[in-house]
């Protein structure tokens, strides 16, 4: 008996380098015995005495489809897989036919395995929950948990690559762990759950976000769990929030129906958005406060039926600087409150860095509702359109009629195009005030996640350099204004 001793539970390169070793020196399936290094010796290993003769090129024929079907079996964890594709192997070197049963076959083995392992994979990609990892570096870094019923890592992680190309990311997997440094994928050893943080900063809003998803008037409990089967809830965050949201479906669904009884068909809502406002509405507002609580229930536009909230502007009520940008994002929209994800904080450093104060400006959007495009599980931000720009027109001269800055910042097209009432080029109009028919002076840059946007650093300092450059006006231009009381 010829003991063969594997490095790696599904490394293809290396069952097919040793196989071709075997074939060499014609030893046939049954005087081959397939273990894994550090498996327990058997009682026949003293028999292996036999040096295998290099095998460095092809030896025999198979079809192409074996090689395709080969590379998924040999990721289950099944542990006779390197032995039956041997057999296959052997076999197929006779008779080439062999191998439409095998593949056909609905019962095949090799046919279930590779099946098994695709469905793994795709269960990873489902299910797989990145945790920010603080550090003092000041570099996002996430990593996540995963428990596979296969050996699948290697072959899904260039698809987290593709996904969070922008992230630097690790899973760590019981057998295999990979890395992303926003280059190229790293493999190492495997480890344990405790090597990931059991919650961060996010989670709550991931919790949030999945409760405002869950729909109870398509609730089908046992199709849900064939589709995020119970063995993986340990390790989903959200999974603790199923249990109640099933026992409260029957009356979310009621209190749903309840709703759209009441409210007009989204045709009739997108009409009235395009009415102008009557003076009573207008009257009906007096103060910010009121602004921000009557806002809750807009309709002018569809945006606000997929959106969590209404994110109106913050900072201080008489604030001499208004800074206006496109609309809330992903994180904006969950907290309800304007400039806190991760473009706010490229803002708050920017404005800090110029020597502005954040906490005496006031902040807001010329949309208050998120719009997007939900992509697995994350939802991708869409630019709003012109008419849902016009639309939210009214929230944007409310909070500019109550505030009465005397300096606003345009950051970026759209709060340009909202504030001017046409499109524009940011490059023709930054980097000098616009005196405003109302006697404001109007600054127009950029909005700061274009900055996250540019992929090489070069350009991403250059644009920064820029950026703090038209915030640098800003700050002159209130100086300006404080000397003259």
């Amino acid at each position: 008996m010829h003991v063969v001793r594997l490095l790696a539970p599904n490394d293809f390169a290396e069952w097919r380098g040793k196989a071709r070793q075997l074939l060499a020196a014609g030893l046939s399936p049954g005087q081959v015995e397939w273990r894994m290094l550090g498996d327990a010796g058997g009682l026949l290993d003293d028999v292996d005495a036999m040096a295998l003769p290099q095998a460095d090129r092809p030896i025999g024929s198979v079809p192409r489809q074996f090689l395709d079907l080969a590379q998924q079996a040999i990721c289950h964890a099944d542990p006779a897989r390197f032995a039956v594709l041997y057999d296959l192997l052997w076999a197929l070197q006779s008779n080439n036919r062999l191998l439409e049963d095998a593949i056909l076959s609905a019962n095949s083995l090799l046919t279930k395995w590779a099946s098994a392992v695709r469905r793994d994979s795709h269960k990873m990609k489902a299910f797989v929950r990145f945790k920010a990892i603080g550090d003092d570096s000041g570099l996002e870094r996430y990593a996540a948990w995963f428990e596979p019923e296969h050996y699948t890592l290697e072959m899904t992680a260039p698809f987290f690559a593709r996904r969070f190309d922008g992230m630097v990311w690790a899973i760590v997997t019981p057998y295999r762990s990979v890395y992303w440094d926003g280059d190229s994928l790293a493999f190492g050893p495997g480890g344990q759950r405790a090597d990931v943080p059991q919650d961060d900063a996010v989670e709550d809003d991931w919790k949030t976000y999945f409760s405002s998803i869950f729909n109870p008037a398509r609730l089908k409990v046992s199709m849900m769990k064939s589709e995020m089967p119970m063995k993986y809830w340990r390790n989903l965050p959200e999974a603790e929030l199923i249990a109640p949201l099933i026992r409260g479906a029957r009356q979310m669904a009621d209190d749903m129906i309840e709703r759209a009884a009441s409210q007009p068909p989204s045709r009739h809502l997108r009409q009235q958005a395009r009415e102008p406002e009557t003076q009573d509405s207008l009257g009906d507002i007096a103060t910010l406060a009121d602004a921000r609580a009557a806002i809750q229930g807009c309709q002018r536009c569809p945006l606000y039926e997929q959106a969590t909230q209404a994110v109106f502007g913050e900072g201080p009520e008489q604030a001499a600087v208004m800074f206006v940008g496109e609309q809330p994002g992903d994180q904006e929209d969950l907290k309800g409150k304007p400039f806190v994800g991760p473009a706010g904080q490229v803002f708050d450093a920017a404005v800090a860095k110029v020597g502005i104060d954040r906490s005496s400006v006031y902040v807001t959007n010329a949309v208050k509702h998120f719009k997007f495009v939900p992509r697995g599980k994350r939802r991708i931000h869409q630019r709003p359109d012109g008419g849902e720009v016009q639309a939210c027109k009214f929230w944007l001269n409310l909070e500019i009629g109550l505030v009465r800055p005397r300096i606003i910042v345009a950051l970026g097209a759209t709060a340009a195009q909202s504030l001017l009432g046409k499109a524009i080029k940011i490059s023709a109009l930054r980097g000098a005030p616009v005196s405003m028919a109302d006697g404001t002076i109007l600054f127009v840059t950029n909005h700061p996640s274009y900055l996250l946007r540019i992929p090489d650093a070069e350009g991403r300092a250059r644009e920064s350099a820029k950026f703090e450059a038209d915030l640098m006006l800003v700050r002159q231009a209130l100086d300006a204004l404080s000397m003259r009381g």
